[in-house]
């Protein structure tokens, strides 16, 4: 299955800072987002257009990565971090609910939360190899398409998102 962002449905969050299309979530008859509900996994991509705080998930573990704008700054309880396009992801523990500071105007970020589920989401080129995970997807940066489930080489720079039960 492929899925392209632009497609998707733009839902706005509770706080007003930004927007988010949410394009996979598993299983698909999960609960609404708030309060997590009974979802395992969740593939989102946001745009974030104010400074704000970001919602709490406690017993979800999050992935975080700017894939455009100037980036911005989570403040975690161990520091802040600064994430600009072509950084690592970011994992961090759900219910911190950092606090968010966008650097120089609105960004655009991939986000992947997992319950209950081992995972990560992992910076690619294209040509690379598939990492080794029982589950993989790929996010193609650029064109903000999601291939689920994906087998590599990456077809383009992007991000592998690997699950395991």
């Amino acid at each position: 299955m492929i899925i392209e962002a632009h497609a998707v449905t733009p839902q706005p969050w509770k706080n007003g800072g930004g927007v988010t299309r949410e394009l996979l979530r598993w299983p698909a008859e999960g609960g609404a987002v708030e309060g997590a509900g009974h979802w395992r996994l969740r593939l989102s991509v946001a745009d974030i257009a104010a400074d704000g705080p970001f919602s709490a998930f406690p017993g979800v573990t999050r992935w975080f990565a700017v894939l455009d704008g100037a980036g911005v700054v989570l403040s975690l309880p161990d520091g802040d971090h600064r994430l600009r396009p072509g950084d690592a992801p970011l994992c961090f523990d759900g219910a911190e609910a950092p606090g968010c500071r966008l650097l120089d105007g609105p960004t655009v970020d991939l986000n992947l939360m997992l319950q209950g589920l081992d995972g990560a989401l992992q910076r690619a080129q294209a040509g690379d190899a598939a990492p080794a995970w029982p589950q993989l997807g790929f996010f193609e940066a650029a064109a903000r398409r999601l291939h689920w489930p994906a087998t590599g080489p990456a077809p383009a720079d992007g991000f592998w998102i690997g699950v395991a039960p």
